[in-house]
């Protein structure tokens, strides 16, 4: 039996906050500033966006790593983070988390549209997020009342390592029944997400003004001058060029276009590992 190589997508794995709800992504970027400032920590909105789309134990070790942050931490407790330090402020984040998700549950515009575009062109949506079950749970349950169903949901906390490793896309993979992984597009608005995609073998669209890199709400983003919101897409790109995403685009309003694009690269038999 000979290997023949897919000729169209079978399925977009995409990410949660910052790419389908929560435009800018402020859910769990203002709750790590909280969880911090409860333990006499400060951390700047911009410090807590800077390891996003990992998983929230991991994002919080990252946090406490940077030099300034620890030394913050020194002045209060008289020593650095340890793990167990971590694990303290990840135990005060996530009722926050689950208390406060609601606040930023709304469906990024356009969305559901660009999602149904994507299923009438015979892709399954599978789904994947930094968040644990217990908020991803919250976050489903809030889409579902917002007209958005996922056909699979995986929670950084079911599969042995968070992003950037691939385990979240490819458990999507396995239980959305799909036969190659070049059949599949991750969809994501941080780096660890679009890693996770390239690790994972799938296409892969970083999202340029929705999420975390951006930072800005639906109306400030749109209320952007176009040279402000040009030099920011520049800044962004460039952010994004280590994790190769293939294709960058503003929000997943513009994905259906993308996913035609793919299709046609994929039946001249181009591979997402090629470039």
């Amino acid at each position: 039996m000979h290997y023949e190589q897919p000729s169209s997508l079978q399925a977009a794995i995409l990410d949660w906050a910052g790419t389908v709800v929560d435009f800018g992504s402020f859910a769990p970027t203002q709750i790590f500033v909280e969880a911090f400032a409860e333990f006499g920590v400060s951390v700047s909105l911009d410090e807590a966006r800077g390891p996003m789309g990992m998983g929230k134990w991991d994002h919080i070790r990252t946090l406490c790593d940077v030099p300034e942050i620890a030394e913050r931490y020194r002045k209060v407790f008289g020593r650095t983070p340890t793990d167990d330090d971590v694990t303290a402020i990840y135990e005060r984040f996530m009722p926050l988390q689950i208390e406060k998700i609601a606040m930023h549950s709304a469906l990024i515009p356009g969305a559901l549209e660009a999602i149904a575009a994507v299923r009438d062109k015979g892709l399954k949506i599978g789904s994947c997020s930094g968040y644990p079950k217990v908020v991803m749970d919250k976050v489903v349950e809030l889409a579902k009342h917002n007209g958005y169903v996922a056909d699979h949901v995986v929670a950084t906390d079911e599969t042995p390592n968070g992003r950037p490793w691939p385990a979240q896309a490819l458990a999507n993979v396995i239980a959305l029944g799909i036969d190659d992984v070049a059949a599949c597009v991750k969809v994501d608005d941080t780096w660890p997400g679009i890693l996770e995609g390239r690790r994972a073998g799938m296409w892969t669209v970083a999202l340029t003004c929705s999420g975390n890199a951006l930072g800005l709400s639906y109306q400030a983003y749109k209320s952007l001058p176009a040279a402000k919101l040009a030099e920011e897409r520049a800044r962004i790109v460039k952010m994004f060029e280590p994790s190769c995403p293939h294709y960058l685009i503003d929000t997943i309003a513009d994905l259906p276009g993308v996913i035609d694009d793919i299709n046609q690269r994929l039946a001249r038999g181009e591979t997402p590992q090629a470039y």
